[in-house]
């Protein structure tokens, strides 16, 4: 399997899914213990919320599994979170501080899985951005995420169903962002929040240059507005999903405007 999916578009947004692969090389597979092979920290079906939300929108989608190697971590492994409890480059356990690992990986199959899934998402990413800024003198990353509303070791009490991430008001034009939490607010059955327990991960951080005409924010979405459960099998809820894509359409198609006008 390729490590990464793309499709190129001809508009000025484009949606990065690091975490929705499940791909798992047998060689890996091999040292997963049975929690690790639940997969269970994937944001699952990020492909099918998203699909056909925006017209000429362009996709880089991971379709390795983060317990491969985690495409949105610092790939020098440094913290996103300094100071709170994170799971690493390569994971070695679930976001409930659960162990995945029969074999860790090594040092040396760390460097192989940078080259081979890290850098084989982030080259294509970073090339995606290039493209679409050359076509419109500006370019959008929406880094598109998803997880469990309930996770005691990462966060207190529920999520928030919409987490809007800028780092802090650094990777992204504050209009636009601003325009992000106004659309959301207009959707009242959905709780928001700026910058909260995700303010956007490494993606985010590494591409949004407001400063260079590339803006780049991270939308986490609580699962549960989405799935029949949070559990395995982590199915997809259609009637659940079509209400959240109405809210998401509306965000990717108020962003799309604004770029307009970002040269």
């Amino acid at each position: 399997m390729r490590p990464v999916t793309v499709i190129q578009g001809t508009g000025p947004i484009i949606l990065g899914q690091p975490h929705s692969g499940t791909y798992v090389p047998d060689a890996i597979w091999a040292n997963l213990n049975a929690v690790g092979r639940q997969l269970a920290d994937t944001d699952w079906h990020i492909p099918a919320l998203y699909d056909g939300l925006l017209d000429k929108v362009t996709i880089v989608s991971a379709n390795f599994s983060r317990y491969v190697i985690d495409a949105n971590r610092d790939p020098n492994g440094a913290s996103l979170y300094p100071g709170q409890n994170t799971t690493d480059l390569v994971p070695l356990t679930t976001f409930d501080n659960t162990p995945i690992w029969n074999i860790p990986p090594s040092k040396d199959d760390i460097s192989s899985r940078l080259k081979h899934f890290h850098c084989a998402y982030h080259d294509i990413l970073k090339s995606e951005i290039g493209r679409v800024k050359a076509l419109h003198g500006s370019a959008f990353l929406y880094d598109c995420h998803s997880i469990r509303s309930e996770i005691p070791h990462l966060f207190d009490k529920q999520l928030p169903d919409l987490n809007i991430g800028d780092n802090s008001g650094m990777s992204c034009d504050p209009q636009i962002t601003n325009a992000v939490k106004k659309v959301c607010s207009r959707f009242p059955s959905y709780s928001h929040v700026v910058n909260g327990r995700f303010k956007g991960g490494w993606t985010t951080r590494h591409y949004g240059k407001p400063s260079d005409n590339v803006h780049a924010l991270q939308m986490e979405l609580a699962q549960h507005r989405y799935l029949i459960s949070e559990h395995p099998p982590f199915e997809y809820a259609a009637s659940k999903a079509d209400e959240l894509r109405e809210v998401l359409k509306s965000v990717l198609l108020e962003i799309n405007s604004l770029m307009k006008t970002k040269v």
